[in-house]
């Protein structure tokens, strides 16, 4: 029934889109839905790479006997033990009693305990291969991408790099599978926040991932998440370099809280500031209104960080505190940081931004502004002094 899209001879997609659920992970918005990428390879044996999430086990399942045509199947390589790609591991071995399921040691562990599976597993290591016909599929590890068990399967053949969730992306695959068949525009920032909400704490295993590819002639990226990357395949891995090497473009995310507008006049001030001073990638973002995971990723995206914050019983505001929490658990190194606040009767906010700045190891620009009560024309010509301070500190960076 199904007509299945065809990577390169005989290796099919047979993944799913997922349009209902609203958060992944139960976090992070989803306004354009999400794919889970699966591919079938059919040779002498025949080998599924990663299944989906247990939701779609039924149209998965009916497109992979659709592909088989009556075979049965070989092997499930598990590049990735996440659930929403080993959520229909348990329902696939029922389908297919006699599958070998292929992995590395803590996949296998994880096999155990989610699906309580411990028969019919060939353990692989480090550059080790299994003949399938053909073909030969060569696996290398990549260990907290992001996910211990992690690992990659390439395909010399067809010079395909089967990447779990490396070079992934939010959004679903609407009609097209490979770039080369649709407007890759929309992805763009999907791939950016994609990187920062689910991979961002893992910069160094992803510099190291990508250092263990560069040898391989590769001409096609098949991730679990997003489109199978061909044509855009530098683009998508320059993403990833980028991000997990911190390396921010040029432009400052404005990050404040503010009860009663106080706080948001100081930001205001700053962004004209910034942009007076030439910079003109300018995001502001007001933490009670955008969510967190559009924070982070322009956090990652841009190299100066401006942050505002009343106090709030005696602390920062809640959900300014929460936006710092997701940021300083993710490590994000390498940024310019400016900061500013208010207070009513007891100023503390200034002092924890300080705190941050110094936990994170980042270079403090300007002068801090802390306002009493409501805006002054002195603090207001401070504002305009912090921003001009980090568009000169960005400009010179950028000379240099």
């Amino acid at each position: 029934m199904y007509k299945l899209k065809e990577i390169a001879t005989n290796v099919f997609y047979v993944g799913v889109n997922d349009r209902q659920k609203a958060l992944f992970e139960n976090l992070w918005p989803l306004p354009y839905g999400v794919s889970y990428n699966s591919y079938l390879i059919i040779d002498e044996k025949t080998v599924l790479v990663d299944t989906v999430d247990v939701c779609y086990s039924d149209i998965f399942l009916k497109k992979i006997a659709d592909a088989l045509n009556g075979r049965t199947l070989d092997y499930l390589v598990v590049n990735h033990m996440e659930p929403d790609h080993s959520g229909s591991i348990r329902l696939l071995r029922q389908q297919y009693p006699d599958v070998k399921i292929v992995g590395n040691s803590k996949t296998h562990g994880m096999l155990g305990g989610f699906h309580g599976i411990t028969d019919g597993l060939l353990e692989v290591k480090e550059g080790e291969s299994l003949p399938i016909g053909s073909r030969n599929l060569t696996f290398y590890m990549a260990p907290m991408v992001h996910w211990p068990e992690v690992m990659f399967t390439y395909d010399a053949k067809d010079k395909i790099l089967f990447s779990a969730d490396a070079f992934g992306t939010f959004g679903t695959l609407d009609g097209g599978i490979i770039d080369t068949e649709m407007n890759v525009e929309p992805f763009r920032e999907e791939m950016i926040r994609y990187y920062s909400n689910i991979v961002g704490k893992y910069g160094s295993p992803v510099q190291k991932a990508i250092q263990k590819l560069s040898g391989l002639g590769i001409g096609t990226i098949c991730s679990t998440h997003g489109p199978v990357w061909r044509e855009h395949i530098k683009e998508a891995v320059s993403v990833y370099d980028r991000l997990s090497r911190y390396e921010g473009q040029d432009g400052v995310v404005v990050l404040y809280g503010s009860m009663y507008g106080n706080t948001e006049q100081m930001a205001e001030a700053i962004a004209y500031s910034l942009a007076e001073n030439g910079i003109k990638h300018i995001v502001l973002h007001n933490a009670s209104r955008s969510h967190a995971s559009y924070i982070l990723k322009d956090v990652f995206k841009y190299k100066g960080l401006i942050v505002g914050c009343p106090t709030y019983s005696g602390q920062l505001f809640p959900e300014i505190e929460s936006a710092l929490s997701k940021i300083e658990v993710r490590e994000v190194k390498n940024r310019l940081f400016g900061y500013f606040g208010s207070f009513t009767w007891a100023g503390v906010a200034v002092k924890r931004l300080a705190e941050f700045a110094e936990r994170m190891k980042w270079e403090t620009v300007g002068i801090p502004v802390e306002q009493k009560q409501s805006l002054n024309a002195a603090n207001y010509a401070g504002c305009l002094a912090l921003g001009q301070a980090m568009a000169e500190k960005i400009k010179e960076q950028s000379i240099n």
